[in-house]
């Protein structure tokens, strides 16, 4: 039961905090620090992507963002609920890497169920999408 209150159980702030909560504490303020740095970023880069649900889709789509785009720098930020996946300037999904890497037939229109967001443009085609931006910031 006490995982259970230490899991649901009400928040408490300590004050000058030390040990684990120190530790937790000082996360906390990385994490706030970063995104708040990553969303002061976001007018200087040209970062282009899907931002997909997290699960086998999403893990699919990334190797095949690595297959699809060659010679590009893919990065991923793992949210835990969902996966920001983006390159710069372009990026292209096809529907034959991605039902490879699934190891299961797969249609591109399926993209859209665990697709919760993406950056740039996009432009879907029959067989594959493309992420893009049509000017550099």
């Amino acid at each position: 039961m006490n995982w259970f209150k230490s899991v649901f159980g009400p928040r408490t702030t300590v004050f000058a905090p030390t040990g684990a909560a120190g530790e937790a504490v000082k996360e906390q303020e990385e994490e706030k620090a970063m995104s708040t740095s990553n969303a002061g970023q976001a007018f200087h880069n040209n970062m282009v992507g899907p931002v997909m649900r997290a699960g086998d889709l999403a893990m699919a789509v990334i190797e095949a963002a690595r297959l699809d785009n060659p010679g590009k720098e893919i990065f991923v930020e793992d949210k835990r609920a969902y996966i920001r996946i983006h390159a710069e300037q372009e990026m292209i999904l096809r529907q034959e890497t991605i039902a490879e890497e699934l190891g299961r037939p797969f249609r591109i229109n399926e993209l859209e169920v665990d697709l919760s967001s993406f950056a740039g443009q996009i432009e879907s085609q029959p067989n594959a999408v493309r992420f893009y931006f049509t000017k550099t910031l």
